[in-house]
């Protein structure tokens, strides 16, 4: 049986979230149609009210509804350490530790020659702004080890170099809780590298 052109076009339209293959896609459609109506209405509604309302901060670009965000605005937020993250989603996670006090720069993205992304795209220019206007005297660069991740977090040391701060990276290694057998070699020799003197 052949499914709806509209059924279909809904399940293209799931199939570009990321994560979601073609039977998740499907999956999801079905649900959404079969539930109640004003379930998928009102999320339907969500997402364009996200859509036409979220915006970037105007200093840090983190995705919010104002121009300038809850975070750069916050007086009890330090000035004088900027952790640099790739995207949204990055801040969220450290915001959940509560752990840094600071203020934010998301770059929404990571150097990539093969996607067209470089320096221009990252808005370094804007984080170079920032930490003259906080007066920062640490930057903590904390992007995913990819290889796109390795890259910035090079081309980023190599920018600050010239500025008056600390320049420092989030610990790589083993995780908390982690069984050495189930490690790979490469975080394995990560933690090697960035081992900490016990005291």
């Amino acid at each position: 049986m052949k499914l709806s052109s509209k059924i279909s076009a809904l399940i293209d339209a799931l199939k570009v979230l990321p994560g979601i293959g073609p039977k998740s896609a499907k999956r999801m459609a079905l649900s959404l149609l079969s539930s109640n109506k004003d379930t998928a209405l009102s999320l339907s509604k969500s997402i364009e009210e996200a859509v036409l309302n979220i915006k970037f901060c105007s200093k840090c670009f983190v995705l919010n509804d104002q121009e300038i965000c809850e975070i750069c605005r916050s007086p009890e937020r330090r000035n004088d350490s900027i952790c640099v993250v790739e995207s949204t989603s990055d801040l969220y996670s450290i915001e959940e530790t509560s752990e840094f006090k600071g203020k934010y720069f998301v770059l929404n993205g990571l150097l990539s020659p093969i996607d067209n992304i470089g320096a221009e795209e990252l808005n370094i220019g804007s984080l170079l702004e920032l930490i003259g206007e906080y007066d920062s005297k640490e930057i903590i660069i904390a992007l995913n080890s990819t290889l796109e991740g390795e890259a910035t977090s090079y081309f980023l040391l190599e920018k600050l170099k010239k500025e008056n701060i600390v320049i420092s990276r989030i610990a790589q290694g083993v995780p908390s809780g982690g069984d050495l057998n189930y490690v790979d070699n490469n975080t394995l020799r990560k933690a090697l590298s960035f081992r900490t003197e016990l005291k």
